[in-house]
């Protein structure tokens, strides 16, 4: 029977105490990734387009550090946007940063709006750990 793992990284533990939920969660090799935003480790909205999607995949990279996986491991990525797609050229520059060697399967969202308020992006994951290329 697999196991159930909470994956909370370091910086990370205010989410899990605070609003109860985890930023990842593994199960057997399949590790779930929360929705990750351009936050800080307390809480504050980063500003700025670029910097703010950055931080947003240095949370998720976070995650998948604390799971002893990588970039290279995600095979499903999620994006929601605020409004409207405007800085989807933005965003995928900053995405080809962190995918480099194999790309997930993604699929993007324009919504109304997110939890707190600024919040531009919110992406979420799943990676198998420790698969081959065929």
């Amino acid at each position: 029977m697999p196991i159930r793992k909470v994956i909370v990284p370091e910086g990370m533990e205010n989410i899990y105490d605070t609003y109860h939920y985890a930023p990842g969660i593994l199960i057997g090799d399949t590790l779930y990734i929360s929705g990750q935003v351009g936050r800080d480790a307390d809480l504050n909205v980063v500003r700025g387009v670029e910097a703010q999607f950055s931080q947003a995949f240095r949370n998720v990279e976070k995650v998948l550090t604390a799971a002893s996986a990588g970039f290279d491991d995600v095979v499903e990525l999620e994006t929601w946007f605020a409004d409207d797609m405007a800085d989807l050229k933005t965003f995928m520059a900053v995405k080809d940063r962190f995918f480099v060697n194999r790309y997930p399967t993604w699929t993007g969202f324009s919504v109304k709006g997110f939890s707190m308020p600024g919040i531009l992006v919110e992406i979420k994951c799943k990676a198998i750990l420790g698969l081959a290329d065929a």
